[in-house]
């Protein structure tokens, strides 16, 4: 499309995700206003976009409801509508039911329908022209995550000035596992749209690059894509590289020092009993975060009587993780069973061995609960980072405390002082878990230490100044030779 005839919009940097950043509350009086999401993504983004002119592009979460773009803490709000019908096609089942469980390595059987890949596509196409339709000319487009990977080709194609980011916030997995999705190289060409293709870790990157090779066949340089126009002929570069993402560092600590943050931790503590031991998991209740695993290896270390319920207690936090799709349903009762057999095995009138919580809270109980536990249990079988472990090390300003951390998730290329596990193996976890409540208070400020300097040293803010940076800089490269 010539610039002539184009009718540019006025915002010079938009983020495209599958959700707005903020969530529809009602007020004392029962009206409804909008509240800014919790995340460490709206909070790295916010500043860059009140600066820049920016907008939100993003459905607002309420199927069968159009609404018109709206403005919210100085950022325009661009609402992409969803019918019944798409939400349960294109997100409940090409993106969790088929993408989610492909990219988590196949921990759960994806499944593929021909309508599914149909609503993803068309959702894509709507997300792509409300996009195009308002960015201003040579504007900087940031698109998010798997839900919307066909984005960048289709920007591309209606605005070829545009620069265009996209970040893939999950794995993105093996070509052998890849090789399964019958839309592969599509899903590969519209994110090849992009100028710069972020992922949370270079083996990511590495896998979509031997996937673009194997299924387009293009060639492949340093990182670098050559990717080829309508006529064939040499046309511009994508580039595929890893950008860590990372949280709120400060917000984390600012809480960690509050007194009653504090109190409420040492409350936590008095109303488990005051155990010798805390250990703390914080999940969303999903079958890739291993939380059978955990709960296996703990009830062992119950029946071995390494771990005694008097002196331990475990706190396993499982916020609710879409309850409409039946995979999540038979997890919960899973893990239900799990907790109720381990309980009713373990507990005494004083001492509970697990106390499972199966609820959402706000990040001050959050931080609360990281400063009450001795040791966090990640133990996730595929991550494409998990905050979680950053979240906890953020916390602990005193420099104690240990992470078992899964060596399959992202946050594992960075906190390399944590005890690193291969979840799969119950006796390694076991020993893992051993180890960090026998860890000499020596060895735990040191390990802590360097991995606190690591997070405080490598935010979310600085997560997000990269990626721009390097897509500003390098945008539009000269073809490879």
């Amino acid at each position: 499309m010539q610039s002539g005839d184009t009718t540019y919009g006025e915002f010079e940097f938009i983020v495209v995700s599958n959700r707005l950043p903020v969530d529809r509350v009602n007020d004392d009086d029962g009206n409804g206003t909008w509240r800014r999401s919790p995340g460490g993504l709206v909070t790295a983004l916010a500043p860059v976009m009140e600066k820049a002119d920016g907008a939100w592009v993003g459905w607002h979460g309420a199927p069968d409801e159009t609404l018109d773009s709206f403005d919210h803490t100085d950022i325009r709000l661009v609402p992409v509508p969803l019918s019944a019908d798409e939400v349960e096609f294109y997100y409940e089942g090409f993106s969790n039911a088929t993408l989610w469980p492909l990219y988590h390595d196949v921990i759960a059987p994806p499944e593929f329908h021909r309508h599914w890949w149909d609503s993803y596509r068309k959702v894509n196409e709507r997300f792509a022209e409300r996009t195009a339709a308002i960015a201003a000319e040579g504007a900087t487009v940031w698109v998010q995550d798997y839900q919307l990977q066909l984005v960048p080709k289709l920007l591309r194609e209606a605005r070829p000035d545009l620069k265009i980011g996209f970040f893939n916030h999950i794995p993105f997995p093996p070509l052998e596992i890849y090789a399964q999705l019958p839309w592969r190289r599509q899903v590969i060409e519209g994110l090849l749209g992009a100028d710069l293709i972020g992922f949370q870790r270079p083996s990511d990157a590495s896998n979509f690059l031997r996937c673009v090779r194997r299924f387009l066949g293009l060639a492949v340089r340093q990182q670098q894509v050559q990717v080829k126009g309508v006529d064939g002929a040499p046309d511009y570069v994508s580039r595929a590289e890893a950008f860590p993402i990372s949280i709120d560092v400060q917000r984390i600590v600012d809480l960690a020092n509050r007194p009653d943050i504090i109190e409420r931790s040492q409350e936590i503590r008095r109303e488990l009993g005051n155990p010798k031991h805390i250990l703390l998991g914080v999940d969303r209740l999903d079958y890739t975060k291993g939380i059978g695993h955990r709960l296996k290896a703990y009830e062992e270390l119950l029946a071995d009587g390494i771990i005694h319920v008097e002196d331990a207690a475990l706190i396993q936090v499982a916020s609710p993780s879409r309850e409409r799709v039946e995979q999540y349903r038979l997890l919960r009762e899973e893990v239900e069973g799990a907790v109720g057999r381990i309980n009713g095995t373990y507990d005494t009138i004083k001492n509970t061995a697990i106390r499972y919580l199966h609820h959402s809270y706000p990040v001050e109980e959050m931080v609360a609960l990281y400063l009450a536990a001795d040791v966090m249990l990640v133990t996730a079988l595929r991550d494409g980072m998990n905050l979680v472990a950053k979240e906890y090390v953020a916390a602990r300003t005193g420099n104690r405390g240990a992470l078992v951390l899964s060596e399959f998730a992202g946050a594992a290329d960075t906190l390399r002082q944590a005890i690193l596990v291969n979840p799969h193996d119950i006796d390694g976890l076991k020993s893992a878990i051993r180890g960090a409540l026998d860890m000499s208070p020596s060895e735990a400020t040191r390990r802590m230490r360097t991995m606190r300097r690591q997070v405080l040293q490598n935010d979310v803010e600085r997560w997000s100044q990269a990626f721009l940076t390097e897509l500003q800089d390098g945008a539009r490269e000269e073809i490879l030779v």
